[in-house]
């Protein structure tokens, strides 16, 4: 179903192949083209992908050692921000990265 400007109006369904008609379709192009098939090599990057992954999920969501102390200080309202300290950790940060 669409809606637009002029209220909803539902939209033909897509047409669909038979499976043995796209199968055989598929079969008879890949024989005309030859004997080539389709080949895929893995680097092995996902073996280190899934190993980091795995760290991250044995990570907690919410750090609370960090998290507690920072609640108490603004709940408080002791906690000032210092605009020339963040000004210069953004700079500091964006000139370690386009160094690297």
């Amino acid at each position: 179903m669409r809606i637009d400007h002029y209220g909803p109006q539902s939209l033909p369904e897509p047409e669909s192949r038979p499976a043995a008609s796209s199968a055989s379709n598929a079969s008879s192009s890949s024989s005309g083209a030859g004997s080539a098939e389709d080949q895929a090599q893995f680097s092995g990057a996902h073996v280190q992908v899934a190993a980091l992954a795995a760290q991250a999920n044995q990570l907690p969501e919410v750090r609370q050692e960090r998290v507690q102390p920072l609640r108490q200080l603004v709940n408080s309202g002791r906690y000032a921000l210092d605009p020339e300290k963040i000004a210069g950790a953004i700079v500091g940060h964006l000139v370690s990265g386009s160094a690297a």
